[in-house]
């Protein structure tokens, strides 16, 4: 009695330790499949990155300005770029024909000269001054003060044109893409037992 009794603990525990080792099995055949991260990242196709490009659009533009913005295809700064620089060229031009006008006759009025532009004669050969002496001097002062002015403004323009041509450039190839990637994140944790789920970001240095 006693033997059987031993045999059928025996038959149990040996049944038991079967089913133990059976399930602890599957267990681990299931956490092989999920302990697989799963990763989705989607791939960006870009442009090549040219290094020179920065360079030829300021070459360009110190050539002919606007020509680097139209390299950059910003083609509505082109007309901009010209408009500003003949701005300034227009003033330099006419600042300067005034200043002439003035210097001109300001000289033969020191050479004895009564015959410039801004004296009147009269009938009676009366020779009155529209402009005075020291108003000729004056207004060749104000007229040079304004060219110089006029042409400072246009060579700053010119150079801003410049500037911006190629800041346009190397902004234009400025990409995050390949330096940071956000991306759906799925793991299992085998310490206990659960699921994460979340996002991943990573940093390209």
């Amino acid at each position: 009695m006693l033997n059987k009794s031993l045999i059928v603990s025996v038959l149990a525990f040996l049944f038991c330790f079967s089913l133990v080792a059976q399930e602890e099995k599957e267990k681990k055949s299931k956490r092989k499949k999920i302990s697989k991260e799963i990763v989705v990242d989607s791939v960006i196709t870009r442009e090549p990155i040219d290094p020179l490009s920065p360079s030829k659009a300021a070459f360009y533009s110190a050539i002919l300005p606007g020509l680097g913005q139209i390299y950059n295809k910003k083609y509505w700064k082109a007309p901009i770029v010209w408009g500003a620089l003949g701005t300034g060229i227009y003033f330099y031009t006419s600042n300067n024909k005034e200043y002439n006008r003035y210097r001109d006759a300001y000289k033969r009025r020191l050479a004895g000269f009564s015959d410039d532009e801004f004296l009147s004669v009269a009938p009676d050969g009366t020779i009155t001054e529209r402009v005075t002496t020291e108003g000729l001097e004056r207004a060749q002062k104000f007229y040079r003060r304004n060219k110089e002015i006029s042409l400072l403004v246009t060579i700053g323009i010119y150079a801003l044109n410049i500037i911006d041509a190629n800041v346009d450039a190397h902004l234009l190839q400025y990409n995050v893409d390949e330096n940071l990637s956000l991306a759906p994140h799925y793991k299992f944790n085998e310490f206990d037992g659960k699921s994460n789920a979340g996002l991943t970001l990573n940093f390209k240095f």
